[in-house]
């Protein structure tokens, strides 16, 4: 390859723009780097090292773009884009860290009608009216211009299976990169969204205050229903330096009910953190019940009565 050229490749981290290339070298020089199979295009005007094309064609895929990384694939799509259009949907959400996409997986743009983009072999472009390049409809993670958290969770919901629709939404959450409030407005705000009446559950879940799927499960089958007094959830209590947050929470009684998931069960290391924990809230004065995955999923019934005969136990008399 030509010496100039091999370093704009290289400044570029295996990328090269035609419009870049052609300030310092001639046309012929890039053409004869393709024909020579130093470069591949992979988007048009935009080139990429061909070393760092995976050879296998990782899952089949044929285009290109799907054989190099999803970094490397995100970077060529961004300069493709020229501020016309912004990541979003699946991509937005790795992006935004909470689902990762695999290598081959197609690539999702947002872009104004206008913008005069047209899907490309890996790369789908979603064409919105009234959809604007500026915040707060478009901001920048890691370099690269992306949908808002709210939108891109709201607008990937369809795509994803539904044993994975939740995860990505519990974890924004968790994460405090959003709120169900700002969740609940994003979907208002969308015309049309497939399995949107489950979409609005989980929504009224986590606001509630539930932030498992563990915790959607009791909260919807054990600790609320005829009988049951009403519990408090994610209660911030002070412990040194630290906030912890309580699960299930009778401030009454000062009773805290701990739900704990499948991943928990015989993990030494997190069952000293949990005993450490529930010590420091005794001293305060607070009881902590615990109950596993396993009985809140098989004894849902026997559950229900010991958390109704433990809160009876502790009323003042």
């Amino acid at each position: 390859m030509d010496v100039v050229l091999a370093e704009l490749v290289e400044r570029g981290r295996g990328l090269v723009t035609r419009s870049v290339a052609e300030q310092v070298v001639p046309e012929w020089i890039l053409q004869r780097a393709r024909t020579n199979g130093e470069l591949v295009r992979v988007l048009p005007e935009v080139f990429a090292a061909a070393h760092l094309l995976d050879e296998q064609g990782g899952r089949a895929c044929t285009s290109p773009l799907s054989r190099i990384g999803p970094d490397l694939g995100r970077r060529a799509v961004a300069a493709w884009l020229r501020e016309r259009g912004a990541f979003s949907h699946l991509t937005a959400l790795d992006v935004w860290g909470l689902r990762a996409q695999l290598p081959g997986d197609l690539l999702h743009v947002s872009a104004p009608v206008a913008s005069g983009l047209r899907n490309w072999p890996g790369v789908r472009v979603h064409r919105r009216r009234h959809f604007t390049l500026v915040p707060p409809s478009v901001l920048v993670r890691q370099g690269l211009p992306v949908t808002t958290v709210e939108r891109a969770l709201v607008d990937s919901w369809p795509m994803l299976s539904p044993g994975e629709q939740r995860t990505p939404m519990i974890r924004a959450v968790n994460d405090r990169l959003t709120t169900p409030g700002r969740l609940q407005t994003a979907l208002d705000q969308t015309a049309r969204v497939a399995g949107r009446s489950t979409l609005r559950t989980l929504l009224a879940r986590l606001a509630d205050g539930c932030r498992s799927p563990l915790e959607i499960w009791g909260h919807e089958r054990v600790f609320t229903g005829p009988g049951m007094p009403t519990f408090q959830r994610q209660v911030r209590i002070r412990l040194g330096r630290r906030n912890v947050y309580l699960d299930l929470y009778a401030e009454p009684e000062r009773v805290n009910i701990e739900l704990d998931g499948a991943t928990t069960h015989g993990d030494p290391r997190q069952r000293e953190i949990d005993l450490r924990r529930d010590a420091q809230l005794a001293a305060l004065g607070i009881l902590v019940v615990r109950f596993a995955h396993r009985r809140l999923v098989r004894e849902p019934e026997t559950v229900r009565r010991e958390a109704v005969a433990i809160r009876a136990t502790r009323r003042p008399r």
